[in-house]
């Protein structure tokens, strides 16, 4: 597939109509009837799936889809950080790492390994408060070999974890607390939260991923501890679901986990709400902030509660949406922020609702709190009317199906409902619950839990600006971690676990074979160009339903004029603000009543309005997207709002360090002069001069049919989508419009290096590469193959390997093709550890000269096999088929070039494989990029014999 080299770009997305997930929803006394058949048709809607427990406790659920060759498993193992000691925490989440390592009959690289073999999606896993999820989408062929690692995870793995194998580990789980929390904007918030509103000692009163300080402790005895207690059969729900025999896999889950010993009983946790008895109020200067943030957290009930359905529904209704009182004082009417978020943090034992708004700059907080009462206040007079309930529910009805579009995605929710819910089944009930909820619930939760009721407050502010913070506040305790130069903890990868084998009733060390080949059948494409020009294309699906659509207008920045940077950015947001005839809020409405979610972004080479339907409602939202691209309001008032907004996302880049490198990057790649070398926001010289004049003459000069696709995958044949479009493709007249000549960059003639200053960060972010093929290039997909195992292909890839695995310097890397119709970039990106900014860089340069002379007929083996056996996923989702849709009316490619790509790769072999390396990766004339701390890292870097480092920002250095 293409997706995998497509350009990625910095975008801006506006969210016209914000919808919540799968557990918001609402009904009232008499529901108009615009929404009563929503109401029925969920209500009447279920998951059907197969229950059994195995003797030793191990709980299966088994649901069969023959959507697509293809079977989604996941073991959900009932433990998360509640279930750690104070002075023990991070151990769940250490263990979702451990167990991808090895195991007894695996071996070395175990699932990541056999992954990469079989055409996994890459096998992953995620760590809550109480579960710990692993899970990965297989061909269906290869699902017998999947059942077999997963029960040698759960009875054949903790034997192979070694004081080394922990060593390790623990760097790579530090780096990702430093790139997670540690060296982002705002990191340390939930933190500082967690810890003032419970107690001590509560089990949510530490973070998922632990301290740095108890991992640094913990040792092989206590990591062994925990995983004997916790992961055991009687504690784990293995959920299979897609293209399934149920015989054969029963018979396999037996086979495979049958023999595994239950573990001791395992007692339930009991809810533990938190109880504050007078409100709390924290600030924290944080090193990388750019503007105050204030949060306000509440405690309420835990998920599946009577009262968690309506509360799920007040946090909506606040906070997203025109009506929303929060969005009308502090965005609409004060003008304090661009955007304000409240939403419900539910957990197995307890739970909260936070409220959370980054204002904009000089903002004083106390204002921004003023403005919360001022919104809570309305609410208390008016209430939420029934016409609002009506519009949560029916978006309610498209994330419902949005949810379940997937093996996964249904798995998942079966698995959730079993641990959580008092079983499998409750699909109904949740749906009922949902619907169940009245205007007297919204207004009974709101007076229960938030009016006049005690609760956390955090201020986070800009070096410098604590008199922005609330009064009252205190300075929150945070642990800042000190990088030194040697500190960490040395361990020897390559040393191979020495431990006695678990006993088995039969040879496990055999892999299983595939079962009957998969055979790729790519879904038929539809395309036509219509009288005015529009171009439309398409797949027709009817797994659900649901419509996925995008109206790609091609131009974009190429559009802007050199000083008004920025202009396409600020049409795309406030293209759906309203239109001629019906204000953004009448819009809002009749978007929402229509189940809709729909979005406008800008990127450099063109503005996409895009968002998913029920596709009984298709033809009507177009009516109104027509309306919106015929007719759009140019609202003075939206204007400025959505320039404020681009003005605080633009300063927010300074205050992440992943983002500057991102921006620097395209500067360094592209030159001052070329398009690319800016992004599709614009910056702090042009932005501010834009005027609504300036949106209208881009709108009248450079939109036309004649440049716009429209995308649409999902439950809709083309005769309708063509109906829909009908009056849009009629009223829409043609204009003389070329777009901008883009000239490809060159390579430069030797490596150069350069860094950006961040003081005091935790880590350095590498960012490095050169030009690359554009997308319509002969070479351009097997340079992306090719690409596979040196960092493509995750842990089956060189640089993973060697800077995570056996090096523990960093959380993650991967080098990427990206490209489109312009141009093409080859990038290598990461994260390291400040105090190995040098040895990271070094190891990366040493893989880059010897990857070509020591590629073998191992490796082309293992890139053959994923490439050729991912293909039975490739067109799972609706959103798989809509990007194919694109890709083809994009690009130009051919119908079936899906399988054209799958000959290309079956005729490969190891020469190819190093000629395209020696065409299209050059590390001699590589541009090296690092944003880090110049303090400690820069003087070092002059020994990797790219001479001294050109330093981007000396101005903006501290004493």
């Amino acid at each position: 597939m293409l997706n995998s080299f497509k350009r990625t770009r910095l975008y801006t997305a506006v969210a016209v109509v914000a919808l919540s997930t799968l557990s918001i929803g609402c009904t009232n006394n008499n529901p108009p009837a615009s929404s009563q058949a929503a109401v029925e048709n969920a209500t009447s809607f279920n998951v059907n799936y197969e229950r059994f427990t195995l003797d030793n406790g191990l709980t299966v659920i088994l649901h069969v889809d023959r959507s697509d060759p293809v079977a989604a498993v996941a073991l959900t193992a009932h433990v998360g950080s509640a279930r750690e000691k104070e002075g023990r925490t991070g151990f769940a989440h250490l263990f979702e790492h451990l167990l991808f390592l090895e195991s007894e009959n695996l071996g070395k690289g175990g699932l990541d390994k056999l992954s990469a073999r079989i055409g996994g999606s890459g096998a992953n896993g995620s760590t809550s408060r109480d579960s710990t999820n692993y899970y990965q989408t297989v061909p269906i062929d290869a699902l017998e070999k999947m059942i077999w690692a997963e029960a040698d995870k759960l009875g054949y793995f903790i034997n192979t974890v070694t004081d080394p194998v922990l060593a390790k580990e623990k760097q790579v789980v530090k780096n990702e607390k430093r790139q997670s929390v540690d060296n982002r904007p705002y990191g340390h918030n939930q933190y500082v939260i967690d810890k003032n509103l419970y107690p001590e000692g509560h089990p949510y009163s530490w973070q998922v991923i632990g301290s740095l300080e108890d991992l640094q402790n913990a040792t092989l005895a206590d990591v062994k501890e925990f995983f004997n207690k916790w992961y055991v059969p009687n504690n784990v729900v293995l959920t299979i679901a897609g293209d399934i025999d149920v015989a054969q896999t029963k018979a396999w889950v037996r086979k495979y986990f049958d023999e595994i010993p239950s573990g001791e009983p395992i007692e339930k946790l009991t809810p533990q709400p938190a109880k504050l008895e007078t409100t709390v109020k924290r600030f924290h200067i944080d090193n990388f902030a750019q503007a105050p943030m204030l949060t306000m957290v509440w405690p309420t009930v835990p998920e599946y509660h009577r009262d968690y359905y309506a509360l799920q529904v007040l946090s909506q209704y606040l906070s997203q949406g025109k009506n929303a009182p929060l969005n009308q004082v502090l965005i609409d009417e004060k003008k304090f922020t661009s955007n304000v978020y409240l939403y419900g943090y539910d957990a197995e034992i307890a739970g909260q609702l936070q409220l959370q708004t980054m204002a904009f700059n000089g903002v004083d907080l106390n204002q921004v709190l003023d403005g919360v009462n001022e919104a809570f206040a309305r609410f208390e007079k008016d209430g939420i009317s029934s016409e609002d309930l009506a519009r949560i529910k029916a978006g309610q009805e498209t994330e419902f199906y949005k949810g379940l579009s997937s093996v996964l995605g249904k798995g998942f929710q079966l698995a959730q409902y079993e641990i959580f819910a008092g079983g499998a089944g409750f699909t109904s009930q949740d749906v009922q619950k949902i619907l169940g909820v009245s205007q007297q619930d919204v207004m009974r939760v709101y007076n229960a839990y938030i009016k006049d009721k005690p609760y956390v407050a955090t201020s986070f502010v800009p070096k410098g600006e604590q008199s922005l913070v609330l009064k009252g506040s205190t300075a929150a305790q945070v642990v800042e971690e000190q990088i030194v130069a040697g500190a960490e903890e040395s361990f020897d990868a390559s040393v191979v676990a020495d431990y006695e084998r678990t006993p088995s009733s039969f040879d496990r060390t055999k892999e299983p074979s595939y079962g009957d080949s998969v055979t790729i059948t790519p879904p038929e494409v539809w395309q036509t160009d219509l009288s005015s020009g529009l171009r439309i294309a398409g797949i027709s699906n009817d797994e659900v339903p649901l419509v996925m659509f995008e109206l790609k207008l091609d131009g974009g920045m190429l559009f802007d004029q050199e000083d008004k940077r920025g202009t396409a950015n600020l049409l795309a947001a406030t293209l759906l603000k309203g239109t001629a005839t019906k204000s953004p809020q009448e819009l809002e409405q009749e978007l929402e009543l229509l189940g809709a979610s729909i979005e406008a972004n800008a990127s450099e080479t063109d503005i996409t309005i895009s968002g998913t339907v029920l596709s009984k409602h298709f033809d009507a939202l177009m009516q109104l997207v027509s309306e919106v691209v015929l007719s759009p309001r140019f609202d003075e008032k939206e204007f400025e709002l959505a320039k404020n907004d681009t003005i605080n996302q633009i300063e927010q880049i300074r205050a992440n360090p992943n983002a500057i490198a991102a921006v620097e990057f395209k500067a360094l790649l592209y030159g001052q002069d070329h398009p690319f070398a800016n992004t599709a926001l614009g910056d702090m010289q042009s932005v501010p001069s834009i005027t609504i004049e300036d949106v209208k003459a881009y709108y009248n000069k450079n939109i036309s049919p004649s440049l716009t696709k429209l995308h649409v995958a999902g439950d809709i044949e083309q005769k309708a989508v063509t109906k829909a479009v009908s009056n849009l493709n009629m009223r829409w007249a043609q204009k003389d419009v070329t777009l901008p000549a883009v000239s490809e960059p060159k390579l430069p003639d030797d490596a150069q290096l350069f860094f950006y200053d961040v003081p005091n960060a935790k880590q350095s972010v590498l960012y490095f590469g050169h030009v690359a093929p554009k997308v319509t290039h002969p070479d351009a997909y097997k340079a992306s193959v090719m690409n596979y195992r040196l960092g493509g292909g995750g842990f089956a890839s060189q640089l993973m390997q060697e800077l995570r695995e056996n090096k523990g310097y960093t959380y993650g890397i991967r080098s990427s093709f990206s490209s489109d119709q312009y141009t093409g970039e080859f990038t290598i990106r990461s994260a390291v550890r400040t105090n190995v900014t040098l040895e990271a860089t070094q190891a990366i340069k040493d893989i880059l000269s010897s990857f070509q002379s020591d590629f073998s007929s191992e490796d082309l083996a293992v890139t053959k096999g994923f490439t050729l056996k991912s293909g039975a996923r490739a067109f799972e989702t609706l959103g798989a088929k809509l990007n194919m849709v694109s890709e083809i009316s994009d690009f130009g490619l051919a119908d079936d070039y899906v399988l054209q790509q799958q000959t290309e790769v079956e005729n490969l072999t190891v020469n190819d494989v190093k000629q395209l390396y020696a065409n299209y990766i050059h590390p001699d004339k590589m541009i090296y990029l690092i944003v880090g701390d110049k303090a400690s890292q820069f003087d070092r870097l002059k020994a990797l014999g790219l001479g001294t480092p050109v330093l981007l920002n000396p101005s903006k250095q501290q004493d």
